[in-house]
């Protein structure tokens, strides 16, 4: 039998390694700026950043369902991830803001602060959360597809044309 306290707690666990590593793993020497692999990622394989913030942002409603996390709080957290889906979406500066905003440590926050583990989800807290859901697959495949569309339709003139120079 599944204890459901036992993988509630896998899943927080889980929840804190990834944010952690995706938004503030590191620290700028001198500073107390903090970043992680997100717009690490984002810059170096521009589409794949994004992705795994998506997948983030999936276990982060997960968690925050399974918590009993108000319905208020639940669109709060969509919120957050709409603003950084589309602030993810700009070359760079979406991965500078990701810097700044990190979502997922938003929504971390969230759950912590309002998680209320004795009351039960209704249809409509799934109904939301599979928006958020939805939202957060969004950020994941439409980054991947915009990637593979250029690099397989431009790619090739595009280092035709480096090698030109």
């Amino acid at each position: 039998m599944v204890d459901p306290d036992r993988s509630v707690s896998r899943l927080r666990k889980w929840a804190e390694h990834l944010v952690t590593l995706l938004d503030d793993r590191f620290r700028i020497p001198g500073t107390d700026v903090r970043f992680g692999l997100d717009p690490v990622i984002g810059i170096l394989f521009p589409g794949i950043g994004d992705a795994v913030t998506g997948a983030g942002s999936i276990g982060l409603l997960a968690l925050a369902l399974r918590r009993g996390v108000p319905r208020v709080i639940l669109l709060r957290m969509i919120l957050n991830i709409l603003v950084d889906v589309f602030a993810g979406a700009l070359p760079i500066v979406g991965d500078i803001f990701d810097v700044a905003y990190k979502s997922n440590r938003r929504n971390l926050e969230l759950i912590r602060e309002h998680e209320a583990p004795e009351s039960k989800p209704t249809a409509l807290d799934y109904a939301i959360v599979t928006l958020g859901v939805s939202l957060a697959i969004l950020s994941i495949v439409v980054p991947l597809v915009a990637v593979f569309y250029f690099g397989l339709n431009y790619g090739p003139e595009l280092l035709e044309h480096l090698r030109l120079r």
